[in-house]
């Protein structure tokens, strides 16, 4: 079935809302209408160059055509811990860090939160947030 445009624009307002939450321990790269983008608040040296960025990238979200896609990265390196915390968001994951979202139903903000608590973590220690 088909997603509509209205489910769409509910779902990424949903999960833009539970992110700017997080504004503060992280910080904002990215903002607009269709969609939201958090990195971590440390330079830190990415890729083979070992370039410095202003932070690592850590999560966002936008529109799709059939989708709203709400892209983790802490999941990348940790995905059973993941799942233990968020076992419904999970069930949405499509790879390794991006989640589809088709329904309302589907974006459970407990679990979201829970999942950013756990990534703001698993930051800290690897120095990618202070």
């Amino acid at each position: 079935m088909a997603i509509s445009e209205n489910d769409k624009k509910l779902i990424l307002e949903k999960v833009i809302s539970i992110m700017k939450k997080y504004k503060g321990k992280l910080m904002e790269n990215k903002s607009s209408s269709n969609g939201y983008e958090l990195i971590g608040n440390t330079p830190t040296p990415y890729g083979s160059s070992k370039k410095i960025v202003p932070g690592m990238y850590f999560a966002s979200t936008t529109s799709r055509k059939n989708s709203v896609v709400f892209y983790f990265f802490p999941c990348y390196t940790q995905p059973q811990s993941f799942k233990k915390v968020a076992p419904q968001t999970m069930k949405c994951l499509e790879g390794k860090t991006c989640f589809h979202f088709t329904d309302t139903t589907q974006v459970v903000e407990k679990e979201i939160a829970a999942m950013f608590q756990l990534g703001i973590e698993f930051y800290k220690k690897e120095g990618w947030i202070k």
